[in-house]
């Protein structure tokens, strides 16, 4: 018997270019085994070298399993094949403004794997690129966005990468050095969709999250902002920011900033290298609860 973990995942690569060829001129799909960086390489794709040119084509790359995947901030990240779903999108993007293009990633996602909109989702958007799933062990990460752009003469190329928990992760028993509380597994897409898988995650958010990019491009993030009201997880909670500066998160502006009101008034955050944290989880047990890389 073949187990989950050496078995084939039968992507749906055709389905998902007969579906976004048409809005993509020169639209591809790749499949990859496993590769340091899906995101790293399509940037050294854009880019080129000496000897070969740069690509600015819509791409589509999958990796089923990364060495060397990267998440904000520069941390470093692995992934197992079939526990999670890690992919990056490459395509030419000119937006007037780029504000909030990660907080539209973000809506497109949790709506097309939680479309419930009655008010009772269980996943939710931490500002400015974490999907969090909330079930009875509480708020836990279940998706991250890294988006990277790159200009080469006056063509702007946006690489979106994406990591999704699909399974559980099996963690070795607490100890001494790893208190129980600090080896709470992430947050799995499973918990929602028991039977779901990485292939079937794929084709379920690609069309959504190309016609919101291609949308953010000629509307910007304004039209964006009441749905990511719906799903903000931080609005109305006490918040640390990187720099050791607290105060109540006040939901995003039409620029998709996050508004902060501190004992100096109300801040506006707009740069993603800014870390933001829930005064109640910023602990050593939360930096755990991660998701996969791109």
């Amino acid at each position: 018997m073949i187990s989950l973990l050496t078995a084939p995942i039968r992507w749906p690569a055709e389905a998902i270019w007969e579906a976004l060829a048409p809005a993509l001129p020169g639209f591809t799909v790749e499949i990859l085994p496993e590769i340091d960086s899906s995101n790293t390489e399509l940037m050294r794709r854009f880019r080129g070298n000496a000897s070969t040119p740069p690509r600015p084509e819509p791409v589509l790359l999958v990796a089923e399993q990364q060495s060397a995947g990267r998440g904000r901030l520069g941390r470093s990240w692995h992934s197992r094949r079939g526990d999670s779903l890690t992919f990056s999108l490459g395509l030419p993007l000119q937006p007037a403004d780029w504000s909030g293009l990660s907080l539209v990633v973000g809506i497109s996602l949790a709506e097309s794997l939680d479309p419930e909109n009655t008010g009772n989702t269980r996943i939710g958007l931490k500002w400015p690129n974490d999907l969090w799933l909330s079930g009875p062990q509480g708020e836990r990460k279940l998706a991250g966005i890294l988006v990277e752009t790159a200009n080469w003469e006056g063509l702007r190329y946006v690489v979106i990468g994406v990591g999704i928990n699909i399974r559980g992760l099996q963690l070795p028993p607490p100890s001494e050095a790893a208190p129980a509380m600090a080896t709470l597994p992430p947050g799995c897409l499973q918990e929602l969709h028991p039977r779901i898988d990485a292939a079937e995650t794929l084709l379920r958010v690609l069309p959504p999250l190309v016609q919101a990019v291609q949308a953010f491009e000629h509307f910007g993030f304004a039209p964006f902002q009441a749905r990511f009201a719906a799903r903000d997880r931080l609005s109305g909670r006490a918040v640390q920011l990187s720099d050791g500066t607290q105060g109540t998160a006040h939901g995003v502006g039409e620029n998709g900033a996050l508004l902060v009101h501190t004992a100096a008034g109300m801040k506006e955050i707009t740069s993603s290298e800014v870390s933001v944290r829930p005064v109640s989880t910023a602990s050593a047990a939360n930096r755990l609860k991660d998701a996969p890389p791109c």
